[in-house]
C-alpha cells in the first residue's frame, strides 16, 4: 500500500477522514465522479502505480479499490495537468518527485506548467519569476483541490474499510462498471 502523502489537514462538515487514519476508503466510481475521470483512466492510472489507492488495493477479480481523500487529490490533479496539456510523462516525474521528497506540506504547494515542465512553486516571489521569463504558465493550487474534492464527496458515498472475505469465483460481486463488463463476457 502506497501513502504519497503525510497531511492532518481537512476538517468541517461532510469532510471524510482525511488524516487517512484507515476508517474511511472511496471505491473506484466515487473516485471518478468526484474528479471528473472515466473508470478507464482510474483503473490505468492505478495498475501503472501513478495513484494508487492508499486505503486498499484491488487484490483479485471481485474485489474493490480503495482510495483516501488525499488519493482523490492527486487523481484531481493528475486531471488538471493532463488537460493543460502535459503529458502522462512529465506528470509521473512531477508525482514522483513530491512523493519521493515526502511532502507533508500538500495543502501549501502550487504546481505551476508551461504545458510541458511542471514546476513547484512555494512564494508568490517563484511565479513572478517564471513569467518575467516570458513562458505562459498556469498554476494548480492543491489546497484548492482539497475543498473541490470535498464538497463533490458530501453527496456521494464512502466505504468503510472492513477485511473482505475471500469471494469463490462463482459468487463474485459486481461493484463496478469494468468488472461488470468482465462479468458479462465471461458469460457469453
Amino acid at each position: 500500500m502506497q501513502e504519497p502523502w503525510d497531511s492532518d489537514s481537512g476538517s468541517g462538515p461532510g469532510a471524510p477522514a482525511i488524516d487517512d487514519d484507515g476508517e474511511v476508503g472511496y471505491r473506484g466510481v466515487t473516485a471518478c465522479h468526484a474528479v471528473g475521470i472515466s473508470y478507464r483512466q482510474l483503473d490505468y492510472w492505478a495498475r501503472t502505480g501513478l495513484v494508487v489507492p492508499g486505503v486498499r488495493d484491488a487484490s483479485g477479480s471481485g474485489t474493490q479499490r480503495l482510495y483516501s481523500f488525499r488519493d482523490l487529490v492527486v487523481l484531481k490533479v493528475v486531471k488538471r495537468l493532463l488537460d493543460a496539456g502535459v503529458s502522462l510523462q512529465n506528470i509521473r516525474k512531477a508525482i514522483e518527485a513530491l512523493r519521493s521528497r515526502g511532502v507533508a506540506d500538500l495543502a501549501g504547494i502550487t504546481l505551476i506548467s508551461d504545458g510541458t515542465t511542471v514546476y513547484e512553486c512555494r512564494s508568490p516571489e517563484e511565479v513572478v519569476d517564471l513569467l518575467q521569463g516570458g513562458q505562459g504558465v498556469f498554476g494548480i493550487a492543491i489546497g484548492g483541490a482539497f475543498k473541490e474534492i470535498q464538497g463533490s464527496l458530501s453527496h456521494l458515498p464512502a466505504e468503510s474499510v472492513a477485511p473482505q472475505p475471500a469471494v469463490p469465483a462463482a459468487a463474485e460481486v459486481v461493484g463496478d462498471e469494468l468488472a461488470a463488463r468482465r462479468a458479462r463476457r465471461r458469460v457469453s
